[in-house]
């Protein structure tokens, strides 16, 4: 039983350590991590129309062929043929400016998640007027109140401001 009880009070405590902040913060400065963290104190590339600029280029690492394009580049830029124009280009910026203001095809996404959510808040709209609420209260008729209306005024309810005011009891209609 002593042996037992040890055990689980082990288990509890090695489940603890595991679930602990002290693991958390030791993980987040450095030890045991093995997620890929972003340096954001480091330059990085930002593919945007309104920064035309990025800090890095494109590609940092480059191949033999790709030197060769830059070693060429230092020379006149009239020996360049588009193709390596372009290339050069490439090395610098992912995409082109018509490239980034091309539009995408995710609105008609949004649309249709948006109908297929109405729709769904349509049905359940539906089926709580036919199966939950019951039938119209009596009190919305409107005899219940005209009634209603009659009795109040027969007991001149807010005289000073009510609705009492605004009835004329000698000719028994609405001033």
């Amino acid at each position: 039983m002593l042996a037992s009880q040890a055990a689980v009070r082990g288990l509890q405590r090695s489940l603890w350590r595991a679930l602990s902040t002290a693991r958390c913060v030791q993980a987040a400065h450095g030890k045991d991590v093995s997620a890929d963290v972003l340096d954001c104190s480091q330059p990085q590339y930002c593919n945007r129309p309104d920064t035309p600029l990025p800090d890095i280029p494109f590609v940092r690492n480059l191949t033999a062929d790709q030197m060769k394009l830059k070693e060429k580049e230092k020379g006149p830029w009239t020996k360049l043929t588009m193709e390596e124009k372009l290339a050069l280009y490439r090395l610098s910026h992912e995409l082109t400016y018509a490239e980034m203001r091309k539009g995408t095809n995710e609105w008609k996404t949004v649309v249709g998640v948006i109908l297929y959510f109405m729709g769904f808040t349509g049905l359940v709209v539906w089926w709580q007027r036919v199966y939950v609420y019951g039938d119209v209260p009596q009190t919305f008729s409107e005899d219940w109140v005209e009634k209603q209306t009659k009795r109040m005024l027969d007991m001149r309810t807010n005289p000073i401001q009510g609705i009492s005011t605004h009835w004329d009891y000698d000719k028994k209609q609405w001033k």
